[in-house]
């Protein structure tokens, strides 16, 4: 059957505000079409084999009486509380065992029958017999009033389990934060013990810096005090030595002296110019020298013992200069 003609049917059991499905061998509510028709505020789909009612019948606000009895539902929409202006609802014979929570919104709800299904112990006590219109308003107010304890119940349900989960969230964001902050305090002593590592290696650097430095004025002060030393040591070697030359130059004019003195005496004693003039002078001077010599000869040989050592010292220091 196509949707056309879904509508053309449907339109034939309107009548007024009232659309009459009943006994049509239904298994599923035509939402689409129904809603199609606003005006249409009673439904009846009484004595058909409908099972089940889809999500979107909940969309059908519109609604003010609906008839479902005599057919097969064993659950209804969880969002059934959404039809707001829904006043009568007849639900008898059916194997439904229990209601969904947001029943308990249906505040328009004055008439309810829930006669002959397989109702949970609790629900059917709430919902009573159902035998007359009395009846069927006082079960409309107790399955309300008992929903609504329900409503409750998984509010204060849902309520804890938001709590704990909003607590579990908040212990993971601790957790968390902690985390970030051990992380953050490692990050932070890894820095200050990588930054006192390079000041150590930094220090050590300029402390073997200075070490060499110190080490080069050491050596370079002992090379100073080698040399002042030094110095000294040829100040006090080379001291000597103009002494000892003026000395051996002393030696060398007597030694001149005497070897002029000898000569000249040997040529007047030893040669025709003994009777010269000159000569006489020398000849005696010689003669009593000798005699002064002979009669002086201990201080003579004493003066030649010093003499000979005189010489004997100076020739080793001449050799020692050399060397």
């Amino acid at each position: 059957m196509s949707k056309s003609s879904k509508v053309l049917n449907l339109r034939d059991k309107i009548s007024g505000n009232e659309v009459d499905l009943s006994l049509c061998n239904l298994s599923e509510v035509p939402v689409r079409e129904l809603a199609l028709f606003p005006k249409a505020t009673v439904v009846d789909l009484s004595c058909n084999n409908i099972t089940s009612l889809p999500p979107e019948f909940c969309n059908l606000t519109h609604l003010v009486k609906v008839d479902l009895s005599k057919n097969q539902l064993t659950c209804l929409p969880d969002d059934l509380g959404n039809l707001v202006n829904l006043q009568h609802l007849d639900l008898y014979n059916n194997k439904l065992t229990t209601l969904p929570v947001s029943f308990s919104q249906l505040r328009s709800l004055k008439w309810l029958d829930l006669k002959d299904n397989p109702l949970e112990p609790v629900l059917a006590k709430a919902a009573g017999d159902c035998l007359d219109e009395k009846q069927c308003k006082q079960c409309s107010s107790k399955v309300l009033q008992h929903m609504r304890g329900i409503q409750d119940e998984v509010d204060r349900v849902r309520e804890k389990r938001l709590l704990r989960e909003k607590e579990l969230e908040k212990k993971r964001e601790a957790r968390q934060r902690e985390r970030e902050a051990r992380e953050k305090e490692a990050r932070k002593r890894e820095k200050a013990e990588e930054k006192d590592k390079r000041r150590k290696e930094y220090n050590a650097q300029m402390a073997a810096l200075a070490a060499q430095e110190q080490q080069k004025k050491r050596s370079e002060e002992k090379k100073k005090k080698n040399g002042q030393a030094a110095d000294k040591k040829a100040v006090v070697e080379s001291a000597p030595k103009p002494r000892r030359s003026l000395i051996g130059l002393m030696f060398k004019l007597l030694l001149l002296l005497l070897l002029g003195l000898a000569g000249v005496t040997a040529a007047c004693r030893l040669t025709d110019l003994q009777k010269e003039a000159v000569c006489v002078p020398v000849s005696a001077a010689v003669d009593d020298g000798l005699s002064w010599a002979r009669e002086q000869e201990g201080v003579v040989r004493q003066l030649v013992q010093n003499l000979s050592s005189a010489a004997k010292e100076f020739l080793e220091s001449t050799r020692a200069s050399k060397n």
